[in-house]
């Protein structure tokens, strides 16, 4: 089976711009790893539009997923059974000289190569996750040995949004491709409002990510109604989306936290939400990164979050950002966040030094770090 196309340096001149393909999740929101595709994509157009041509197919509806125009170029086909997914797959593949394929996530990225069989193309494997608590059904350890056994070897590049994920995914796989450290860019807010919202002396802690398993809220919940038997002002609001939302709803109820915890949906902006709070908490099973911790920081609010192997712990680097705590140790959790409740306003000096932190993921840099591993991956 071939998937390699000719080297770029024998096959283009130095001024014909590398076609890259990039594929979205085939999801229903626009959050995480949707956002971070439409911001690379839109900074590779804008600060190297000579370099690269770049197109985004898109096999789902997302919801909130923007309206204005974008200066890459948009593909849609929507799939409505996984044979049809292959199938446009195939097709949207076939139908360009594609330098090289970008797929978020292993499952993905196995299947569209599966559809490609016979076309000579070049593929990088984006990882957002943590591979070895992605396989936990009978289809994900199916697809998992497929890329073990088969499409590795055919991969051109691994990007990874960790320094770890990536070397815990060469362990796992016995990989030796080419792979590149591309880290998610964090967008920028308007911070003139920043802690201008907050109510009296209470401690408000905030939460965001999709309403799921692998973001822990139940973990966070149980910790929260440890820590008002220990703090009476303490509130906590939960930010995001998705099927889980009814058992949070019921676990609130059931612990008696209505009064003190908020679920709010912000789908486009956080803004109002971090603004309005005085502590993150990342209470996630698993991560590849956070971006919802990195924009945390962007508002300086300090970080509380489970060391869950890699992520936070590559984020959360000097204690003036956060603490870290094991995934499963709640009474650990709670003492951090009953230590941010009696050292907050001392905790409230570092919000600059967290700030500047972060403007090392900027998009800005971001771009030009993807840009350099586009070319390298294309020209392997």
């Amino acid at each position: 089976m071939q998937i390699a196309t000719m080297p770029y340096s024998e096959r283009l001149s130095p001024h014909t711009p590398l076609k890259i393909l990039y594929v979205q999740p085939g999801t229903s929101a626009f959050a995480g790893i949707e956002r971070v595709v439409d911001t690379i994509c839109s900074g590779l157009m804008d600060r190297y539009g000579s370099d690269f041509e770049v197109d985004v197919l898109y096999t789902s509806v997302h919801k909130n997923r923007p309206t204005e125009g974008r200066n890459y170029t948009i593909i849609d086909r929507v799939a409505s059974s996984r044979i049809e997914l292959m199938r446009n797959f195939r097709e949207v593949i076939a139908g360009k000289d594609y330098d090289l394929i970008v797929v978020p996530q292993i499952e993905p990225t196995v299947i569209c190569m599966a559809s490609c069989i016979g076309i000579r193309r070049r593929f990088a494997v984006h990882l957002h996750g943590n591979p070895k608590l992605e396989r936990s059904h009978i289809k994900a350890k199916i697809l998992f040995l497929l890329m073990k056994t088969l499409f590795l070897p055919k991969i051109a590049s691994v990007f990874g949004t960790s320094p770890r994920q990536l070397t815990s995914f060469n362990a796992m796989f016995k990989s030796k491709r080419p792979h590149y450290w591309v880290p998610n860019p964090v967008r920028k807010f308007d911070l003139s409002d920043a802690g201008q919202a907050r109510v009296g002396d209470n401690v408000t802690f905030i939460n965001i990510g999709r309403f799921s398993f692998q973001k822990g809220q139940d973990i966070l919940l149980a910790a929260f109604s440890e820590l008002r038997k220990k703090r009476s002002n303490v509130l906590l609001k939960i930010v995001g989306y998705g099927d889980g939302e009814a058992a949070l709803r019921a676990e609130i109820d059931r612990r008696g936290l209505t009064d003190v915890v908020s679920l709010e949906h912000h789908p486009e902006n956080p803004q109002p939400a971090l603004a309005a709070s005085d502590v993150y908490v990342s209470t996630s099973r698993w991560e590849g990164w956070s971006l919802a911790i990195c924009e945390a920081l962007r508002f300086g609010l300090p970080v509380i979050a489970t060391d869950c192997e890699f992520g936070p712990s590559d984020i959360l680097v000097d204690s003036r950002l956060g603490l870290l705590v094991p995934v499963d140790r709640r009474e650990e959790l709670v003492n951090a966040m009953v230590y941010y409740c009696d050292h907050l306003r001392a905790e409230q000096a570092h919000a600059g030094f967290r700030q500047e932190f972060i403007d090392c993921y900027s998009p800005e840099r971001v771009v030009e770090v993807h840009a350099n591993a586009l070319r390298s991956a294309a020209a392997a």
